[in-house]
């Protein structure tokens, strides 16, 4: 995996450095950003009426063969409400398209919407590889989308993606032994704190753990601590906060709250299913798991809303439309990017791809409102309900991957061997400066 990821890394530096220099000074042309001229989404009532053909080169991860009819269903209404625009959809696997789109923008040939997460489009957007979008959308077009994740790609007030599908962690809890501890599921914890007392009150009266935990960089946001400064240039997790947080994780190890291992999905998977722990932080991907595992703790199995930390946020993994500085045809580009974004054919999208949209007027489709009473429906209402609280975390530099892994071996450290909290923050934190300084 190291060597897989540091390969990832150069790619990923060579990536940005040559979509930069294409971007700088071979005579591109865009279009003149006009606010608000790009209409409502999906209409094309207001749409710009190209002058000459047009041809959007549009590109997605991993989404073909399974969404084609859906895909070429609203490519076919894009083009009906755009005389002289087509669109050329191309699909790539995820570890391919950072490659293509450097490839594809060298040669001066650059796609007009690609699909990108949100670490990838924040480091693209803050090089200036992307178009600031916020020259092109309405005020009620980038208010559409839940604030936190819209806010994901905005630097310097400039936005450089539209949100598209996301996804968030929900709260799974085992309502056996949260009853048998005298704990009412109907009234659920809303903190992280608030969990904590319900582990340590599960631990007393039933012998089962709280929940396990994998040893992350995300437990660091979540309590609202930056990994980074503001302008990415060294690191910024080695605080008081910090050293409060992992000393909370470790007391709550030792009493046997929260379970003393380093526990990956497939970890947490067995505990829950053995009953060893009462809670499971997971997305609804982790129901399908029990329910094959242990069908009878899947029957016992409720969700809800996921606790927040101190940063009263919850963490989403969105992917993206980008519009490429290098697009020819930026304007019915954005056009295109916001009718494929917009509530009506998000909503869409998540009935037949069984996602959460990033549009705030999705979720209140019966989609997203109505439970059958199962735990799959329990899931994704409560996943719905978590989004106005969303954001994506993400590093912001290239050097992404090493950052967390550093953070990550920091806290195994840590809280597995037993190093001294403020000695290995300070040794992580000249390592991240180092990785920084190699890497941007």
């Amino acid at each position: 995996m190291g060597t897989n990821r540091k390969g990832f890394t150069v790619s990923l530096l060579l990536t940005m450095s040559m979509l930069l220099a294409a971007c700088g000074g071979n005579g591109n042309t865009k279009g003149t950003p006009d606010a608000g001229s790009t209409g409502a989404p999906g209409t094309g009532a207001e749409a710009t009426a190209a002058a000459e053909p047009v041809k959007l080169e549009f590109w997605t991860i991993a989404l073909q063969p399974t969404f084609n009819d859906y895909f070429n269903n609203l490519i076919t209404q894009y083009e009906g409400s755009h005389p002289g625009v087509t669109v050329e959809w191309k699909d790539y696997p995820y570890d391919a398209i950072s490659q293509r789109l450097l490839t594809s923008t060298a040669s001066g040939k650059s796609p007009d919407v690609v699909n990108l997460n949100t670490e990838f489009a924040s480091q693209l957007g803050s090089k200036g590889a992307l178009l600031n979008l916020n020259e092109y959308l309405t005020d009620e077009q980038a208010k559409s989308y839940f604030e936190g994740i819209y806010n994901s790609t905005v630097f310097d007030g400039k936005a450089y993606a539209l949100p598209w599908y996301t996804g968030t962690e929900v709260l799974f809890m085992n309502k056996k032994l949260v009853e048998k501890a005298g704990l009412d599921p109907a009234n659920p914890p809303q903190t992280r704190e608030e969990l904590v007392e319900w582990a340590r009150q599960v631990h007393e009266k039933t012998g089962a753990a709280g929940y396990a935990q994998q040893l992350v960089s995300k437990l660091f946001p979540i309590d609202g601590i930056q990994i980074l400064n503001e302008d990415k240039t060294a690191a910024a997790f080695n605080t008081p906060e910090a050293e409060a947080m992992i000393t909370q994780i470790r007391d709550l190890m030792k009493e046997g709250v929260v379970l003393k291992e380093d526990a990956d999905f497939s970890k947490q998977i067995q505990y829950f299913s053995g009953e060893q722990v009462a809670f499971q932080l997971s997305g609804p991907t982790f129901i399908n798991f029990i329910k094959t595992s242990a069908p009878d703790v899947y029957k016992n199995t409720i969700a809800v809303p996921l606790p927040t930390g101190k940063a009263n946020l919850r963490l989403s993994n969105s992917m993206n439309l980008v519009v490429p500085q290098k697009s020819k045809n930026p304007q019915q580009a954005v056009e295109f990017a916001a009718f494929l974004t917009n509530a009506e054919n998000q909503t869409a999208f998540s009935k037949v791809a069984n996602t959460l949209p990033s549009s705030k007027a999705s979720i209140q489709d019966p989609f997203f409102t109505d439970s059958d009473g199962s735990l799959e429906a329990e899931a994704k209402v409560a996943s719905s309900q978590s989004l106005d609280k969303a954001t994506d975390y993400m590093v912001g530099v290239p050097s992404a991957a090493d950052i967390n892994s550093a953070l990550a071996r920091g806290l195994q450290e840590i809280l597995m061997n037993g190093a001294d909290i403020k000695e290995t923050l300070n040794k992580v934190e000249k390592e991240v400066n180092n990785i920084i300084s190699q890497g941007s």
